[in-house]
């Protein structure tokens, strides 16, 4: 098995060293390794993570007391109840005779004050910190895109994503959304995919506009009429077709698109009109095309 690294080590300070050194020392090594500064680089993506497991420890008095105790049995000491001090195993810390050694725990203000005023770090550190300003672990999240149909995005859905370790997480995709949104769960960054509807057309520039190919008669497209559409919600819709309607001609179907996701009114419906010829034709149909001038 490797050997477990210590955190001191990790951090490159000294068993003796004060939270000010620690807390510095973590800052210069979290700055050359985040995974935001160096993208796709595992490396620095598993160096980054030890660095912030070094740091959440040894910048926690409790903690670092048990670690300098127990090493890397201070987890296991923690769990059941061990105070720091109660024990003296190899290995651990202790001052030495009129020797004073400060343990505190860091928060945002010291780091600010570390960084200082306009380094432009305190966002790229902020997701380190809790509310409470204790330092915690950054989490990686781990980006995979989900795939809903449109009349999934009529009614709004959820799909469960399993990340890498086994663990389950439910996604909820609102109705309205559009495609390519990130949708943000603890761990994930799940990117939306809209299946291709083989009645439905997404257009506009917001997206909630559909389109419809309505197939309709020659007989109803000269003289006008009433058709049908499909909807996406389910079931039809009747419109009239006004007297002498060219193919390919849209007819606004107001508030039959798809929801807004922000709440707003809902998109329009364009049923295309697609002017279906009478075949085979009948004597007198035949006998009136060959009638018309080319």
């Amino acid at each position: 098995m490797p050997k477990t690294k210590d955190f001191y080590e990790v951090l490159g300070v000294p068993r003796t060293a004060t939270q000010k050194e620690i807390s510095s020392a973590f800052r210069k090594l979290a700055r050359k390794h985040h995974p935001d500064l160096n993208a796709g680089d595992k490396q620095s993506e598993a160096r980054f993570k030890e660095l912030s497991e070094a740091h959440e420890v040894l910048s926690d008095t409790k903690k670092r007391g048990l670690y300098d105790e127990f090493g890397e049995n201070w987890a296991s000491a923690q769990a059941a109840g061990v105070q720091p001090g109660a024990s003296r195993g190899p290995g651990g810390f202790r001052p030495e005779a009129g020797q004073r050694v400060e343990y505190r725990t860091v928060t945002p203000d010291d780091m600010e004050d570390l960084f200082g005023e306009g380094g432009g770090f305190g966002d790229l550190f902020g997701s380190i910190f809790n509310s409470r300003g204790r330092a915690r672990q950054q989490q990686i999240d781990v980006e995979a895109p989900i795939t809903v149909s449109l009349a999934e995005i009529y009614r709004g859905t959820s799909r469960t994503v399993e990340l890498p370790g086994g663990r389950r997480v439910e996604v909820r995709v609102p109705s309205g959304v559009k495609e390519g949104t990130v949708l943000r769960v603890p761990g994930l960054r799940a990117t939306v995919q809209v299946a291709a509807d083989p009645v439905f057309t997404r257009e506009g520039k917001d997206g909630k506009d559909l389109r419809v190919v309505v197939p309709v008669p020659l007989h109803v497209a000269l003289r006008g009429g009433e058709v049908s559409a499909p909807t996406i919600k389910g079931g039809q819709v009747k419109f009239t077709i006004p007297a002498e309607t060219q193919n390919a001609t849209k007819i606004r179907l107001r508030g039959l698109g798809l929801p807004d996701p922000k709440g707003g009114a809902p998109g329009d419906m364009y049923a295309e009109v697609r002017v279906q010829l009478p075949v085979p034709m009948d004597e007198k149909t035949r006998k009136w095309a060959a009638e018309q001038p080319i």
